[in-house]
């Protein structure tokens, strides 16, 4: 039984990989593959070396400058840092294929001043960001190698690209501007924290809102009755939102994650402040949640106004709202191209298929414009990432670049084998 957020595994197109066995023979291909496999201790010692580069959201420019740096040093001769703080480094193919966009997230959660010193014990390495999502950034780099020093030469081109804000606040606005027009893409693999048999199909839609309640305030014991508390008309709306019922399927789920306000103990408080979370599959069931949300907010501050009678506009509590958050939900079907030859990538390479399904990544910028697109990971394994006690095990790791490769190699084409990434033409 399949779910929105468990959804039927996609039988594997037997065109798709035919095409990509005959890939795999090229004799580039084959050295671009033994390179992945040759360079893992090298590419570790990359992901430390990044991972001591602190790059909290919003302030990626030194991982930034250093991952530009080591793009030129690898080959890429098409270097830049666009108008958002975007890495994009281009490989150009022959002219005649698709373009392909690959990508890994610079940002941490973490803010500034975190200890970002890495901790090795044997195959595991201790750090706050080593493995989301600098496993990432160590698998971009390294696919630029496996492909110049392979001397691999494809029909069409691939931006390599390392972007900002992919974490909380950040909304993917680095995804956001490579899918916003300017530059003509055929298709997406954004390169996240998963082990190398993940294939992430989806984009789980979030939209995030900072919700004020304010009001005049005054003396707990002198003013009240008087004047409404801007604490207790979100506490209504709070209680009213807490008992929606949104749907089970397709998965869809709200959250109040922060709440702060008022002046002190005696006083009636002028001011509350929280931050809500709504996230769906579906972009309809979002927008849905989100009405109800916005009515229960609605309905709070108007009790509160009520419940003392309050008439005057000046002594009422209001309410304003900010979206902090945009993410688009979205998902692609089994056929699309970057889903078939991930998967049939997976399975010559012997690397089983652990996940298949929606998360919030990088991907759900390319997924909502229709763009053939899926996330897929960096390999090795990440755990108990977004806390400071995050660690990565080095287990193989090399096997995330490799199905990517594989995968990339296909979809745009190499000597003489068409690409299997149709241009697009929206």
């Amino acid at each position: 039984m399949s779910d929105s957020l468990h959804p039927q595994v996609p039988a594997l197109d037997e065109a798709v990989g035919r095409a990509m066995q005959a890939v795999a023979q090229v004799p580039a291909v084959q050295k671009g593959l033994q390179i992945a496999k040759d360079q893992a201790e090298r590419a570790m010692a990359e992901q430390v070396e990044l991972c001591e580069i602190p790059s909290p959201t919003f302030h990626e420019e030194k991982r930034a400058q250093e991952i530009a740096r080591r793009m030129k040093e690898y080959g890429l001769t098409d270097v830049s840092i666009d108008a958002i703080g975007n890495v994009v480094g281009v490989r150009k193919g022959t002219g005649n294929g698709p373009v392909l966009v690959i990508d890994a997230h610079m940002d941490t959660v973490f803010p500034e001043g975190t200890d970002v010193t890495v901790r090795r014990e044997g195959d595991t390495y201790y750090a706050p960001g080593i493995g989301d999502n600098t496993s990432g950034v160590r698998a971009l780099l390294q696919l630029i190698r496996c492909f110049n020093e392979a001397g691999v030469q494809t029909e069409g081109d691939i931006l390599f690209v390392g972007t900002v804000g992919e974490e909380g606040n950040g909304d993917i606005r680095g995804a956001k501007h490579m899918c916003s027009g300017e530059r003509h893409i055929d298709g997406y693999i954004a390169i996240d924290s998963f082990g190398a048999g993940v294939v992430v199909n989806g984009g789980v839609g979030c939209h995030r809102w900072r919700v004020r309640i304010e009001g005049p305030g005054g003396h707990s014991f002198v003013n009240f009755g008087q004047v409404p508390s801007a604490i207790h008309a979100m506490c209504h709306a709070g209680h009213l939102i807490d008992h929606l019922t949104p749907p089970a399927e397709p998965y869809t789920t709200f959250n109040i994650g922060t709440i702060k306000g008022g002046t002190s103990v005696n006083t009636i408080s002028p001011w509350c402040e929280v931050d809500i979370d709504i996230r769906s599959i579906s972009n309809d069931e979002l927008l849905k949640l989100e009405a109800q949300i916005f009515e229960a907010l609605d309905a709070g501050v108007a009790e509160e106004n009520e419940r003392w009678g309050i008439t005057d506009e000046e002594k009422k509590v209001k309410l304003t709202k900010t979206q902090i958050g945009d993410r688009p939900a979205g998902a692609r079907p089994g056929e699309c191209p970057v889903i078939q030859c991930a998967m049939n990538a997976q399975k010559l390479l012997g690397v089983a298929l652990t996940e298949y399904g929606p998360s919030a990544t990088d991907a759900n910028a390319p997924i909502s414009k229709n763009l053939p697109a899926a996330c897929l990971g960096s390999g090795g394994i990440s755990e108990k990432y977004h806390t400071l006690d995050e660690y990565f095990i080095d287990r193989e790791s090399y096997l995330g670049p490799q199905v990517i490769f594989l995968t990339a190699c296909t979809l745009v084409g190499v000597e003489g084998h068409k690409p299997l990434l149709p241009t697009y033409q929206g």
